[in-house]
């Protein structure tokens, strides 16, 4: 079996990038793409492009470039879980609803498959994804998942907990709520306002040195 180098955060943050534009060519019939033509579609450099895809062993053939079927199941079969992720959603306010409008995610990343509230008037079905009240939780959530999104504002810390216990292994945060979380969950806050604000700093700070 051949072996990988360890990938860099960076590379790794692109892959998803590539895997998209990959995906559209692909569904466009074409076969094969040169580094250069996949830079221009993704605006990233061809070298940094030729650069990430040799960590997990695609090297291109010069003048013939990668093999796109190849390429996908290559992300597929050795990135580990091929970008089609089970997640789940936990919180069907407002945003949690404008979540389940975006579902699938241009079928990179995978799709929500259930989702969880207390509020007894979203339950039921929509946009094809099942809602089931919160405490049904460790009865529904599907074994094979490891994904799950929180957009909910109250009581986070024992969902979290409730989530890992059953096998949730990474967490989107969108609750801006302070929280723990065990030993081998990965935690990635989404946090727009702080976003906002430091866009306004750089943005500030850039017009006082022109």
């Amino acid at each position: 079996m051949q072996e990988y180098h360890i990938v860099p955060k960076a590379t790794m943050q692109r892959y998803p990038i590539y895997l998209k534009a990959l995906r559209k060519l692909h569904s466009q019939g074409m076969t094969r793409v040169l580094s250069s033509e996949l830079s221009e579609l993704v605006d990233i450099s061809s070298t940094t492009i030729r650069r990430d895809l040799s960590f997990i062993g695609c090297l291109g053939k010069q003048g013939y470039g990668y093999d796109i079927e190849k390429l996908i199941n290559v992300f597929n079969e050795k990135l580990g879980s091929g970008f089609d992720e089970k997640i789940i959603l936990i919180g069907v306010g407002n945003l949690g609803q404008a979540l389940l409008n975006y579902n699938r995610w241009d079928y990179v990343v995978g799709e929500v498959v259930m989702a969880f509230d207390i509020n007894p008037e979203v339950l039921g079905v929509k946009n094809g994804v099942p809602i089931y009240h919160v405490d049904e939780l460790e009865q529904r959530i599907p074994s094979d998942c490891h994904i799950a999104i929180i957009t909910v504002s109250q009581d986070c810390q024992q969902l979290v907990d409730r989530l890992a216990e059953c096998g949730i292994t990474g967490l989107i945060d969108f609750t801006h709520q302070h929280f723990k979380v065990p030993r081998g969950v990965i935690l990635k806050e989404i946090d727009v306002v702080s976003n906002i604000q430091e866009l306004i700093f750089e943005t500030n700070s850039a017009k006082k040195f022109k």
